[in-house]
């Protein structure tokens, strides 16, 4: 079953968040998930202890450099997907992580500094890849952008991004007071309400959009871009 893993050196990208709503909305949708909490802050674990986790959906926490690799591999015998929530370092379970994924997620914001981040993310996969002999697919996931406005310095990142190979997707998780909710008073976002939240209707729309490609992206596999991926990867700050 596939194996979603998001990753990033730099914390406060959203990892959690992104991975919660995904969690979510293929739970939804009628597949049983796994969440594996591997944030030694334990965001998901947080959420999961309020009221309205999907009864589909589990989270596993308690995750170590040893055990990490096992809890992936067990997960995958009981659920239809697992998806894995990193802390924000390069450490070991990182990149034992990414060794298991079938797709890792790097949220990014429209930051130089989260770019350069990102781009050492994408050398760690380019390691597991090495290492493991098997192609990963990965794409960045820029987060808390604005719905309305595409400032200068994110159409710059995007172009980098593009100009060196390295995958994004389509949809931006844009910032929502909806993603933000759903950590507050646990559930998902169905189950908020306009009282609580102001644009709901539109953070449901955005999250259903990202879910759906993130099926997509597993569907098409890794593609064949090593050598000009990793190339950028180094040129646009990965050794810095």
């Amino acid at each position: 079953m596939p194996t979603i893993v998001f990753a990033s050196p730099k914390g406060g990208v959203g990892k959690s968040t992104s991975a919660v709503l995904l969690g979510v909305e293929l739970a939804r949708k009628g597949a049983a998930v796994t969440i594996i909490d591997a944030d030694p802050n334990k965001p998901v674990s947080d959420w999961a202890r309020r009221p309205g986790r999907p009864p589909n959906l589990t989270v596993r926490a308690d995750v170590t450099e040893d055990t990490v690799i096992d809890e992936i591999e067990a997960a995958a015998q009981r659920t239809a997907f697992v998806i894995v929530d990193l802390e924000g370092t390069a450490s070991m379970m990182v990149a034992y992580a990414i060794s298991r994924a079938d797709l890792v997620i790097i949220p990014t914001q429209g930051s130089q500094l989260d770019a350069a981040q990102a781009a050492k993310a994408i050398k760690l996969i380019r390691q597991q890849e090495k290492a493991f002999a098997r192609q990963i697919a990965y794409a960045i996931l820029f987060t808390r952008t604005s719905a309305a406005i595409r400032p200068r310095t994110l159409g710059f990142i995007q172009d980098e991004f593009r100009r060196h190979g390295v995958p994004a997707f389509d949809t931006h998780l844009h910032e929502r007071d909806a993603f933000r909710a759903m950590f507050s008073f646990g559930g998902t976002l169905e189950a908020l309400s306009t009282s609580q939240v102001s644009n709901l209707d539109a953070a449901l729309v955005n999250a259903r959009a990202f879910a759906a490609e993130v099926v997509t992206m597993l569907r098409r596999g890794p593609r064949d871009e090593a050598a000009p991926a990793e190339a950028g990867a180094a040129e646009m700050g990965a050794d810095r």
